[in-house]
Protein backbone atom coordinates (compact mmCIF):
# COMPACT_ATOMS: atom_id res chain seq x y z
CA UNK A 1 0.00 0.00 0.00
CA UNK A 2 2.84 2.40 0.86
CA UNK A 3 4.48 1.72 -2.52
CA UNK A 4 1.19 2.37 -4.33
CA UNK A 5 0.61 5.64 -2.49
CA UNK A 6 4.22 6.67 -3.11
CA UNK A 7 3.85 5.94 -6.82
CA UNK A 8 0.64 7.98 -7.01
CA UNK A 9 2.28 10.90 -5.22
CA UNK A 10 5.33 10.73 -7.49
CA UNK A 11 3.27 10.75 -10.67
CA UNK A 12 1.06 13.55 -9.30
CA UNK A 13 4.15 15.69 -8.72
CA UNK A 14 5.40 14.91 -12.24
CA UNK A 15 2.05 15.76 -13.85
CA UNK A 16 1.20 18.90 -11.89
CA UNK A 17 4.56 20.43 -11.01
CA UNK A 18 7.66 19.15 -12.80
CA UNK A 19 8.10 18.38 -15.64
CA UNK A 20 4.34 18.77 -15.97
CA UNK A 21 1.87 21.64 -15.80
CA UNK A 22 3.75 24.19 -13.68
CA UNK A 23 7.00 23.80 -15.62
CA UNK A 24 5.16 23.99 -18.96
CA UNK A 25 3.31 27.18 -17.99
CA UNK A 26 6.49 28.88 -16.78
CA UNK A 27 8.49 27.88 -19.86
CA UNK A 28 5.64 28.61 -22.26
CA UNK A 29 5.00 31.99 -20.67
CA UNK A 30 8.60 33.04 -21.23
CA UNK A 31 8.52 31.78 -24.81
CA UNK A 32 5.24 33.58 -25.54
CA UNK A 33 6.57 36.86 -24.13
CA UNK A 34 9.67 36.52 -26.33
CA UNK A 35 7.57 35.73 -29.40
CA UNK A 36 5.21 38.66 -28.72
CA UNK A 37 8.19 40.99 -28.39
CA UNK A 38 10.03 39.99 -31.57
CA UNK A 39 6.94 39.51 -33.75
CA UNK A 40 4.83 42.46 -32.65
CA UNK A 41 7.08 44.75 -30.66
CA UNK A 42 5.02 44.25 -27.48
CA UNK A 43 5.82 42.68 -24.16
CA UNK A 44 2.38 41.31 -23.28
CA UNK A 45 1.24 37.92 -24.52
CA UNK A 46 -2.09 37.17 -26.16
CA UNK A 47 -5.21 37.39 -24.06
CA UNK A 48 -5.69 34.50 -21.68
CA UNK A 49 -9.15 32.93 -21.42
CA UNK A 50 -11.22 34.67 -18.76
CA UNK A 51 -13.68 31.83 -18.40
CA UNK A 52 -13.18 28.14 -17.93
CA UNK A 53 -10.84 26.50 -20.47
CA UNK A 54 -12.40 25.52 -23.77
CA UNK A 55 -12.51 21.84 -24.83
CA UNK A 56 -9.56 22.57 -27.13
CA UNK A 57 -7.38 23.98 -24.35
CA UNK A 58 -8.40 21.17 -21.98
CA UNK A 59 -7.47 18.53 -24.57
CA UNK A 60 -4.17 20.23 -25.38
CA UNK A 61 -3.49 20.48 -21.64
CA UNK A 62 -3.91 16.75 -21.08
CA UNK A 63 -1.84 15.78 -24.11
CA UNK A 64 0.91 18.28 -23.33
CA UNK A 65 1.22 17.10 -19.74
CA UNK A 66 1.37 13.49 -20.95
CA UNK A 67 4.14 14.42 -23.40
CA UNK A 68 6.02 16.50 -20.84
CA UNK A 69 6.45 13.70 -18.31
CA UNK A 70 8.05 11.50 -21.00
CA UNK A 71 11.05 13.81 -21.38
CA UNK A 72 14.50 12.90 -20.13
CA UNK A 73 14.52 15.98 -17.93
CA UNK A 74 16.81 15.89 -14.89
CA UNK A 75 15.06 15.02 -11.63
CA UNK A 76 12.03 13.73 -13.52
CA UNK A 77 10.03 11.77 -10.90
CA UNK A 78 8.69 9.32 -13.51
CA UNK A 79 10.99 6.27 -13.74
CA UNK A 80 12.94 6.00 -16.98
CA UNK A 81 11.52 2.61 -17.88
CA UNK A 82 8.00 4.08 -17.87
CA UNK A 83 8.78 6.76 -20.46
CA UNK A 84 8.38 6.38 -24.21
CA UNK A 85 9.23 8.72 -27.07
CA UNK A 86 6.30 7.26 -29.04
CA UNK A 87 3.88 8.27 -26.30
CA UNK A 88 5.32 11.79 -26.24
CA UNK A 89 5.12 12.09 -30.04
CA UNK A 90 1.57 10.72 -30.22
CA UNK A 91 0.39 13.14 -27.54
CA UNK A 92 1.92 16.12 -29.33
CA UNK A 93 0.47 15.04 -32.68
CA UNK A 94 -2.96 14.85 -31.10
CA UNK A 95 -2.76 18.43 -29.80
CA UNK A 96 -2.76 19.78 -33.35
CA UNK A 97 -5.60 17.58 -34.52
CA UNK A 98 -7.64 18.34 -31.41
CA UNK A 99 -7.55 21.99 -32.46
CA UNK A 100 -8.46 21.03 -36.02
CA UNK A 101 -11.35 18.79 -34.97
CA UNK A 102 -12.84 21.11 -32.34
CA UNK A 103 -12.16 24.55 -33.83
CA UNK A 104 -11.49 24.04 -37.51
CA UNK A 105 -11.83 27.75 -38.22
CA UNK A 106 -8.63 28.48 -36.31
CA UNK A 107 -6.40 25.97 -38.11
CA UNK A 108 -5.21 26.83 -41.60
CA UNK A 109 -3.84 24.43 -44.21
CA UNK A 110 -4.75 21.08 -42.56
CA UNK A 111 -3.33 19.10 -45.49
CA UNK A 112 0.02 20.84 -45.28
CA UNK A 113 0.01 20.48 -41.51
CA UNK A 114 -0.37 16.72 -41.95
CA UNK A 115 2.69 16.65 -44.22
CA UNK A 116 4.68 18.67 -41.68
CA UNK A 117 3.71 16.30 -38.88
CA UNK A 118 4.86 13.33 -40.94
CA UNK A 119 8.22 15.05 -41.46
CA UNK A 120 8.43 15.82 -37.75
CA UNK A 121 7.63 12.21 -36.80
CA UNK A 122 10.45 11.09 -39.08
CA UNK A 123 12.79 13.44 -37.21
CA UNK A 124 11.58 12.05 -33.87
CA UNK A 125 11.80 8.35 -34.72
CA UNK A 126 14.85 8.50 -37.00
CA UNK A 127 17.40 8.39 -34.13
CA UNK A 128 15.83 5.11 -32.93
CA UNK A 129 17.11 3.23 -35.99
CA UNK A 130 20.28 1.93 -34.33
CA UNK A 131 19.62 1.61 -30.57
CA UNK A 132 16.21 0.01 -31.32
CA UNK A 133 14.87 1.58 -28.14
CA UNK A 134 11.99 3.99 -27.59
CA UNK A 135 13.11 5.16 -24.17
CA UNK A 136 13.90 8.89 -24.47
CA UNK A 137 16.96 8.83 -22.20
CA UNK A 138 18.50 6.02 -24.30
CA UNK A 139 18.08 7.85 -27.63
CA UNK A 140 19.80 11.00 -26.39
CA UNK A 141 22.71 9.03 -24.98
CA UNK A 142 23.62 7.22 -28.22
CA UNK A 143 26.98 8.49 -29.51
CA UNK A 144 27.74 5.90 -32.20
CA UNK A 145 29.81 7.71 -34.90
CA UNK A 146 27.96 5.98 -37.75
CA UNK A 147 24.65 7.29 -36.40
CA UNK A 148 25.74 10.93 -36.04
CA UNK A 149 24.88 11.97 -39.65
CA UNK A 150 21.33 10.68 -39.18
CA UNK A 151 20.97 12.39 -35.80
CA UNK A 152 22.23 15.70 -37.19
CA UNK A 153 19.93 15.46 -40.21
CA UNK A 154 16.95 14.57 -38.02
CA UNK A 155 17.76 17.39 -35.61
CA UNK A 156 17.78 19.91 -38.46
CA UNK A 157 14.48 18.57 -39.79
CA UNK A 158 12.96 18.75 -36.30
CA UNK A 159 13.91 22.43 -35.96
CA UNK A 160 12.54 23.27 -39.41
CA UNK A 161 9.16 21.79 -38.47
CA UNK A 162 8.91 23.54 -35.09
CA UNK A 163 7.61 26.96 -36.26
CA UNK A 164 4.70 25.33 -38.07
CA UNK A 165 3.88 22.95 -35.23
CA UNK A 166 3.93 25.86 -32.77
CA UNK A 167 1.84 27.96 -35.19
CA UNK A 168 4.45 30.69 -35.61
CA UNK A 169 4.00 30.82 -39.37
CA UNK A 170 1.63 33.13 -41.33
CA UNK A 171 -0.73 30.73 -43.09
CA UNK A 172 -3.76 32.97 -42.64
CA UNK A 173 -4.31 36.56 -43.70
CA UNK A 174 -4.38 38.99 -40.76
CA UNK A 175 -7.97 40.00 -41.54
CA UNK A 176 -9.31 36.46 -41.26
CA UNK A 177 -10.57 34.94 -38.07
CA UNK A 178 -7.54 32.64 -38.02
CA UNK A 179 -5.32 35.67 -38.07
CA UNK A 180 -6.59 37.07 -34.78
CA UNK A 181 -4.10 37.06 -31.94
CA UNK A 182 -5.09 34.11 -29.76
CA UNK A 183 -3.11 32.19 -27.20
CA UNK A 184 -5.18 28.99 -27.16
CA UNK A 185 -3.07 26.02 -26.05
CA UNK A 186 0.26 26.98 -27.60
CA UNK A 187 1.67 28.12 -24.27
CA UNK A 188 1.37 24.50 -23.12
CA UNK A 189 3.24 22.98 -26.08
CA UNK A 190 6.46 25.03 -26.05
CA UNK A 191 8.12 22.94 -23.37
CA UNK A 192 7.14 19.47 -24.68
CA UNK A 193 8.23 20.27 -28.24
CA UNK A 194 11.51 21.98 -27.34
CA UNK A 195 12.24 19.62 -24.45
CA UNK A 196 11.74 16.60 -26.69
CA UNK A 197 14.43 17.97 -29.01
CA UNK A 198 16.85 18.23 -26.08
CA UNK A 199 15.89 14.71 -25.01
CA UNK A 200 16.46 13.15 -28.43
CA UNK A 201 19.56 14.93 -29.69
CA UNK A 202 21.54 15.92 -26.59
CA UNK A 203 23.12 13.61 -24.04
CA UNK A 204 21.05 13.43 -20.82
CA UNK A 205 21.79 15.99 -18.12
CA UNK A 206 22.77 14.97 -14.61
CA UNK A 207 20.32 15.08 -11.72
CA UNK A 208 21.73 18.15 -10.02
CA UNK A 209 21.51 21.93 -10.29
CA UNK A 210 24.00 22.10 -13.14
CA UNK A 211 22.08 19.39 -14.97
CA UNK A 212 18.81 21.29 -14.60
CA UNK A 213 20.43 24.52 -15.82
CA UNK A 214 21.99 22.67 -18.77
CA UNK A 215 18.72 21.03 -19.80
CA UNK A 216 16.65 24.20 -19.60
CA UNK A 217 19.40 26.29 -21.18
CA UNK A 218 19.51 24.03 -24.24
CA UNK A 219 15.71 23.84 -24.37
CA UNK A 220 15.43 27.63 -24.23
CA UNK A 221 17.99 27.78 -27.02
CA UNK A 222 15.81 25.51 -29.16
CA UNK A 223 12.82 27.77 -28.48
CA UNK A 224 14.91 30.80 -29.48
CA UNK A 225 15.88 29.15 -32.78
CA UNK A 226 12.21 28.30 -33.47
CA UNK A 227 11.24 31.91 -32.75
CA UNK A 228 13.98 33.16 -35.07
CA UNK A 229 12.85 30.92 -37.94
CA UNK A 230 9.22 31.76 -37.25
CA UNK A 231 9.97 35.48 -37.33
CA UNK A 232 11.86 35.16 -40.61
CA UNK A 233 9.05 33.22 -42.28
CA UNK A 234 6.40 35.46 -40.68
CA UNK A 235 7.93 38.58 -42.21
CA UNK A 236 8.15 37.04 -45.67
CA UNK A 237 4.43 36.19 -45.76
CA UNK A 238 2.09 33.22 -46.20
CA UNK A 239 3.09 32.20 -49.74
CA UNK A 240 6.83 31.80 -48.96
CA UNK A 241 5.87 29.90 -45.80
CA UNK A 242 3.89 27.37 -47.81
CA UNK A 243 6.66 27.18 -50.38
CA UNK A 244 9.27 26.52 -47.70
CA UNK A 245 7.46 23.44 -46.43
CA UNK A 246 6.27 22.11 -49.78
CA UNK A 247 9.34 22.71 -51.94
CA UNK A 248 12.18 22.56 -49.41
CA UNK A 249 11.34 20.80 -46.15
CA UNK A 250 9.38 17.92 -47.69
CA UNK A 251 12.13 16.91 -50.18
CA UNK A 252 14.68 17.23 -47.39
CA UNK A 253 12.55 14.89 -45.27
CA UNK A 254 12.70 12.38 -48.13
CA UNK A 255 16.49 12.62 -48.09
CA UNK A 256 16.48 12.06 -44.32
CA UNK A 257 14.31 8.98 -44.79
CA UNK A 258 16.81 7.56 -47.28
CA UNK A 259 19.62 8.22 -44.79
CA UNK A 260 17.69 6.44 -42.03
CA UNK A 261 17.02 3.40 -44.22
CA UNK A 262 20.63 3.17 -45.43
CA UNK A 263 21.95 3.56 -41.87
CA UNK A 264 19.60 0.83 -40.67
CA UNK A 265 20.84 -1.54 -43.40
CA UNK A 266 24.54 -0.77 -42.94
CA UNK A 267 24.50 -1.07 -39.14
CA UNK A 268 22.80 -4.46 -39.01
Amino acid sequence: MIQILSGIATHAIALLLYPGLAAMLAFGGLAEIAWARVSGGRWEIADLPRRRPSPVVATVLLCSVLAGVQLAAPLNPVPGEERSVVLAAAALVFTTWAELALTVEFVAEPGLMFVIQVCWLLAVLGPAVQPESLRPQVLGNVLVPALLPVKIACAFLYVLCLPALLRLWPLAAPGERRGRRRLDGRILTWFPYCGLFTTLFVTPSSDDLLGVLRFFGITLGVAAVAIGIGLLVHRRGAAPARGLYTRAVTPYAGLVLVMVLLTSILMR
